[in-house]
């Protein structure tokens, strides 16, 4: 094993950068300050231990010469949680990547993110395309994310305890629940945040930076994962063999060619 590059579970300390709201983001950085730097971004209920670091990704890319900067998205890891929606309106989520470059004094990045990652990736190189150099949108949502997710049902369940019915709500209340430390209200205002505001992606204005989407053969938003990189100027599109929502990052499929993609 390589001394230079840490052991797949190895996070460090979290660097928090405070946001124009009061929100405190927790970032994590790796490898040469000199190197090209990646911005990776999680997915909703996760964070960036479990979707980065636990699936290898943080490594792979120090393998390729990259630096990786990181963030736990607000409602996330070691990031604030509030519980008021109009915290995660797509625009706050934006602007937190943006003040995190700030932060860290840089112009642009490469970027990848999964899933609500993604869908925030995808505003980010369209409304601040001098950021982003090229990116890897993983598992981005058909339509407004999470939107599927009954609301009054996880509230429900998070404050007196009442079992969820919706079949796709009790899959979102086991993503939140799966990782240690998540806040089941914060998550649900994420849920409603996302409403407030947020238009689907729109595939009249599209990143015009390389992009390659990849999605899982078994998740059911693939085939609309598949027609936004069609739509996509400079969009390719990657399908992620056997692998559903929920377990896409982790595969070594994805890992390999987003890196590669990254990388070049």
């Amino acid at each position: 094993m390589d001394a230079a590059i840490p052991a797949l579970t190895e996070v460090p300390p979290p660097q928090y950068v405070m946001v124009g709201d009061g929100v405190r983001l927790a970032t994590y950085s790796w490898g040469d300050d000199d190197a090209p730097p990646v911005l990776a971004v999680h997915g909703f209920g996760s964070s960036t231990r479990d979707n980065w670091v636990n699936t290898g990704w943080v490594r792979e890319l120090l393998r390729r010469g990259m630096r990786v900067l990181a963030v736990d998205q607000r409602g996330h890891g070691a990031s604030d949680k509030p519980h008021d929606p109009q915290s995660y309106v797509m625009s706050a989520l934006v602007h937190d990547l943006i003040t995190v470059l700030d932060t860290y004094l840089l112009d642009s990045v490469r970027y990848l993110g999964y899933s609500l990652g993604g869908r925030v990736g995808w505003q980010f190189a369209v409304d601040h395309p001098e950021h982003v150099e090229r990116a890897v949108l993983g598992g981005i949502p058909d339509g407004r994310p999470l939107s599927r997710l009954k609301v009054d049902q996880a509230r429900a369940f998070a404050e007196r305890g009442e079992p969820v019915e919706d079949a796709v709500t009790q899959r979102y209340v086991m993503l939140a629940e799966r990782v240690p430390g998540n806040d089941l209200r914060a998550l649900i205002a994420v849920a409603e945040g996302m409403r407030l505001g947020t238009t689907d992606p729109d595939p009249a204005r599209p990143p015009l930076q390389p992009v390659l989407f990849a999605t899982g053969s078994e998740d059911p938003i693939l085939e609309q994962s598949r027609r936004l990189a069609g739509l996509t100027p400079h969009g390719e599109f990657f399908e992620i063999p056997g692998r559903h929502h929920t377990n896409a990052p982790g595969s070594r499929d994805f890992r390999t060619a987003g890196a590669d993609y990254i990388a070049a």
